[in-house]
């Protein structure tokens, strides 16, 4: 099930993709009020918007909706340096590996529609990282490593948008990773069951047209599973908080030389079985 937040008569709402239209769930007689009402619900809030939109037809194009960011997360965090190749990148760029799971927050200020523009900000090094996104379902606290994916409710594609020269402010990577519009997420949330194996899939990003990262989820350092494990032993994963599961090779900083983004830049990330997101980079707000 493909869920989704979008606009439309510049009403927001609730929808159930299909195909290429959109279901709103509203109209379908489920007036939930939020996506966090449906991901707290779980299975008897999937198994109530089956059995009202089985079977009935699209109310709107996705071409005549625009998409919003599927929810704003409680938690949202981030895991730096989960794959090898990338690792070797950033040791080349003087940035020393991690010995446990290296885990930063990311504001959810900076939550940003899937097709919506990224503004830089003061960054002078504006960087892209595609990500699989996980949302968590049920609340984990000291889940094994073996029994973490029955907390997770969907996944989504992400772009860890970073400053670079902010993020080394400080040994946290969170002020370089939080600036407003620098987490676009989407398109939509695939709910768990609709992906068989969330360690199998293919992440590519594309700046203007050129390929620059293209791997497997299979070549995470530390599983999904693993990182679940890992956070719910420090602290509850509640509903509707949500976490990146780290980028693999390819990032503007460690080209050489390094190609940052710039006003005019399309990048679009793409996640095999979920979709992908694009945006915009535009001028700089700040004066």
């Amino acid at each position: 099930m493909r869920l989704a937040r979008f606009e439309v008569g510049g009403s927001e709402t609730l929808g159930i993709v299909v195909d290429e239209g959109i279901v709103d769930l509203a109209k379908a007689g489920l007036p939930f009020g939020s996506m966090l009402e449906i991901v707290a619900q779980g299975d008897t809030a999937l198994d109530a918007i089956r059995a009202a939109t089985e079977g009935r037809a699209a109310d709107y194009a996705l071409a005549d909706v625009k998409l919003l960011a599927p929810l704003r997360p409680g938690k949202y965090m981030g895991i730096g340096m989960n794959f090898q190749k990338h690792i070797e990148e950033a040791i080349r760029l003087g940035v020393e590996p991690p010995k446990y799971q290296y885990w930063f927050n990311k504001q959810t200020t900076c939550i940003n529609d899937p097709f919506g523009d990224i503004d830089p900000g003061v960054t002078e090094k504006l960087d892209y990282e595609v990500e699989l996104g996980i949302v968590i379902g049920k609340p984990a606290k000291y889940v094994k490593a073996a029994d973490a994916l029955d907390h997770v409710f969907g996944y989504v594609v992400t772009n860890d948008v970073s400053g670079r020269d902010w993020q080394r402010h400080t040994r946290s990577f969170t002020v370089g990773k939080s600036f407003d519009t620098h987490g676009p997420i989407g398109p939509w949330i695939v709910t768990a069951d609709e992906i068989e194996d969330p360690q199998n899939l293919n992440l590519r990003s594309i700046v203007n047209g050129e390929l620059r990262q293209d791997d497997n989820t299979a070549n995470m350092v530390y599983t999904i599973a693993e990182q679940i494990e890992y956070l719910s032993t420090a602290f509850t994963l509640e509903s509707g908080d949500m976490f990146l599961t780290g980028t693999p090779h390819g990032v503007g900083s460690a080209m050489e030389p390094p190609s940052f983004l710039k006003p005019g830049d399309v990048v679009r990330c793409e996640i095999d079985g979920i979709g992908y997101i694009e945006n915009t980079v535009v001028e700089s707000s700040y004066r």
